[in-house]
């Protein structure tokens, strides 16, 4: 799996495994259909408790990213985005491009992070 958490990380465990996930599909490293490891087995091969697990699932359930259908397990499903993840992305980039103008960044330097965060997403795949 494509989880490497950081224990030192002011961030918490179930947003790691959750934002690890996220790189691993947007980059090509896990495709629609395949299937994801057991809530459990992740939970043990990390040695975390799986509620922390299964609520970064849930997250990515939220997300639109993932199916889970109980015992058969979680699958990978980014398919095609929907109107509410839209308005859920412009809503997200909103605050950050608000927070980003706030401390200064100009527009031509946000456009220039965008890019090289999308670049870095293909180099990666």
């Amino acid at each position: 799996m494509f989880i490497n958490l950081n224990p030192d990380s002011d961030v918490p465990v179930f947003q790691q495994i959750h934002d690890e996930l996220v790189l691993a599909i947007a980059r090509g490293q896990l495709s629609d259909g395949d299937k994801l490891d057991p809530v459990r087995r992740v939970a043990k091969d990390i040695g975390i408790n799986p509620a922390t697990v299964k609520k970064a699932y849930d997250l990515l359930v939220s997300d639109g990213l993932i199916e889970t259908a109980g015992r058969s397990g979680s699958i990978v499903r980014p398919g095609a985005h929907t109107e509410a993840q839209e308005r859920q992305l412009a809503e997200q980039l909103g605050r950050v491009v608000a927070l980003a103008r706030a401390q200064g960044f100009s527009p031509d330097e946000l456009h220039n992070h965008l890019s090289s965060t999308l670049k870095h997403l293909e180099v990666s795949s």
